[in-house]
């Protein structure tokens, strides 16, 4: 049975939509205040000149933009902002989190990881902690490919970046090029469902002359998106090879969550580990300083109430940072 499976870790909540033991969807939530759905007491900041587009700051100061503003709202006025977009850290910036005006709706908190997935219309099952079952589907898996950004397919390799402008997916392997292309079309279209990844993409194929050929790719890739379920607008391949995927961004993809936050990244999956550690005794996190770092003592305090016993902590910094570890010592 298809259905999604939900951990709820610290600081983190994690859902995969399996079947058969395959991961064939994936998300991530870190508990942000201002994820997509929130609804909250905004105050204009300001609107740019002569359109409907401007900043708020929303109750805890945090800035967002904003959207569809109507006419006559100036600076200083209140209105309730609905969160479209949560913040996306990108290479050496960080977008914003987009909003609309929400009407007259009551303010209230985005939806929870298990609300949202139940919109999808498939079964929802939270698992209990010593439940095995991401491990078995293959979760470490996805991760170091969200970590690396590269997935094998048969016959070559993608390589998937984040950048400012958009999530690049290139294609490596050998020709001849057409069969290639057709192979990679499977990974990719995976790929955008277990990565989580939305908004605007660039898929770089390789280069192919023949118009028949790129037309083959074309209506091949529009096939799989469509049985993959993905939702958006495309371009057809051009004579470089490009072609150009939009759809709703509503969160950071697992690929950004690794590029842009790495240690912080690192530290829930060390916690997620610590948690399971049935050996009694004292638990002792050891990772490198900037994942211990990364547990602040809101997280630290929450897995000693989990666990039921006291932490310690060990900095080891030649360890990588998904390279840590927890084992239970003497109290």
């Amino acid at each position: 049975m298809t259905e999604w499976l939900i951990e709820t870790g610290i600081g983190e909540d994690r859902a995969v939509l399996v079947d058969d033991h395959t991961i064939l969807a994936a998300r991530v939530c870190w508990r942000e205040p201002w994820r997509a759905g929130a609804i909250a007491p905004a105050r204009l900041d300001h609107r740019h000149p002569g359109s409907r587009r401007g900043a708020v700051h929303l109750p805890d100061g945090t800035i967002a933009t904003i959207d569809a503003l109507p006419p006559g709202l100036t600076h200083g006025a209140t209105l309730a902002a609905r969160i479209t977009r949560a913040a996306v850290a990108e290479q050496g910036r960080f977008k914003l989190a987009q909003c609309r005006p929400a009407g007259e709706a009551t303010p209230c908190s985005a939806p929870s990881l298990a609300e949202t997935l139940a919109e999808t219309g498939m079964p929802v099952r939270t698992l209990g902690l010593l439940d095995r079952s991401f491990d078995n589907a293959g979760w470490d898996e996805l991760i170091e490919q969200a970590q690396t950004g590269q997935i094998d397919f048969p016959g070559g390799k993608l390589t998937i970046s984040p950048t400012p402008a958009m999530t690049l997916i290139d294609i490596d392997g050998l020709p001849p090029l057409l069969p290639l292309a057709q192979a990679a079309i499977p990974a990719i279209a995976a790929a955008l469902a277990r990565l989580d990844i939305g908004g605007s993409v660039g898929i770089d194929f390789p280069g192919l002359e023949a118009r028949a050929e790129r037309q083959a790719v074309d209506a091949a890739l529009t096939t799989a998106l469509a049985q993959a379920g993905w939702r958006g607008e495309r371009t057809g391949m051009n004579g470089f090879g490009f072609v150009q995927l939009i759809s709703r961004l509503a969160r950071p993809s697992l690929i950004a969550r690794m590029a842009f936050h790495p240690a912080r990244a690192a530290a829930h999956a060390l916690l997620r580990r610590a948690e399971r550690v049935t050996e009694p005794g004292a638990l002792l996190l050891v990772a490198h300083p900037a994942v211990l770092a990364a547990i602040d003592p809101a997280l630290e305090a929450e897995l000693a109430r989990r666990a039921g016993r006291s932490i310690r902590r060990e900095a080891r910094a030649g360890l990588a940072l998904h390279g840590g570890f927890a084992q239970a010592i003497a109290p």
